[in-house]
């Protein structure tokens, strides 16, 4: 839903020599300065009835008026659904997540989310910033992944990913066979054409993926990657980057690759895998209120280990005596 926003003043002297929306951020404190930045780039503030710029300097009595449209919040309901909890205190919960549930409500997934689960368990949650997530994994990516019980574990949470001190590393099945392991450093930013996807910009934010080589089979890898940051579909992105593309990925995956002489298992197998293959395996992180280290691992789901022992058992087969 969307409120409408209407609001008219005049600018006082004392804001004189100060930028457009600093000096909104004055005259409307109920609204941030970025979002004022926004509404202003989108002609939704006039002064002395002209359109402005974020940077233009005030010098007092300008008569602004702001129209604008505005998303209003959406109280997320708890709802009793499936929640498979890996550890809990009074501070932080690990889950681990099923592939094909969504993290949060949104246009689309209104309730049926890791979200609702959440506030069903632990109904604190409401009062905590996105319910006490501080990362998230894409639908169809399985795993761990951490929420903040408390507005102080939330804080130490989110702190120690800005400062790259949470372990997270996943397992991935990548379409091609890879030579060696190594290191990704290549900024991530949303694509410039397709605003779903993202892709590597050379003026995106720095992105950075440690991979090694766990098995080699056919016609695919079975690789282990450590995020040393969190962009948004990071391993996703930086495989097919380089040429490996995660096996089942609907955005960046390429055509379905079945191994010549395949079994009619594994053929099948791969046919039906429609997801990225890609799992949170490991997190580790420091206790935000006992600052004690912690680490957990979610073994691999049914999907994932199936079809890689039909990989090893095809690449025996195949094996030259």
């Amino acid at each position: 839903m969307q409120e409408t926003i209407e609001l008219n003043t005049t600018l006082p002297p004392e804001l004189a020599g100060k930028r457009l929306d600093q000096a909104l951020a004055c005259v409307f404190p109920a609204y941030s300065r970025s979002r004022l930045q926004q509404w202003i780039k989108q002609g939704q503030v006039k002064v002395n009835d002209a359109p402005a710029r974020p940077r233009d300097t005030v010098r007092g009595g300008e008569w602004v008026v702001l129209m604008a449209e505005m998303e209003t919040a959406v109280v997320w309901q708890a709802q009793p659904l499936p929640l498979e909890i890996v550890y809990e205190d009074e501070a932080i919960i690990v889950v681990n997540k099923p592939a094909g549930l969504v993290v949060h409500p949104a246009a689309g997934n209104r309730d049926g989310t890791l979200v609702n689960a959440l506030l069903n368990h632990a109904p604190e949650l409401a009062e905590i910033p996105r319910a006490g997530i501080v990362h998230r994994l894409d639908k169809d990516t399985s795993g761990l992944l951490v929420v903040a019980r408390t507005l102080t574990a939330h804080h130490g949470l989110v702190q120690q990913l800005h400062a790259r001190r949470v372990t997270r590393q996943y397992r991935a099945i990548a379409v091609g066979v890879m030579t060696g392991g190594g290191i990704i450093e290549a900024p991530i930013h949303r694509h410039p054409v397709d605003r779903k996807r993202m892709a590597v910009v050379s003026t995106g934010k720095p992105a950075i993926t440690h991979y090694r080589v766990r098995a080699r089979f056919r016609a695919h890898t079975d690789v282990s990657c450590r995020l040393e940051t969190g962009r948004t579909h990071q391993i996703r992105v930086h495989l097919a980057h380089i040429g490996y593309p995660l096996l089942g990925d609907p955005t960046y995956g390429k055509r379905l690759h079945i191994p010549r002489e395949s079994g009619e298992e594994l053929s099948t197998a791969l046919r039906h895998f429609k997801r990225q293959a890609l799992h949170a395996a490991r997190l580790g992180l420091l206790h935000p209120e006992r600052k004690q280290a912690m680490s957990w691992e979610a073994p691999l789901p049914e999907d994932m280990s199936t079809l890689l022992a039909l990989l090893e058992q095809d690449r025996q087969r195949h094996a030259h005596p």
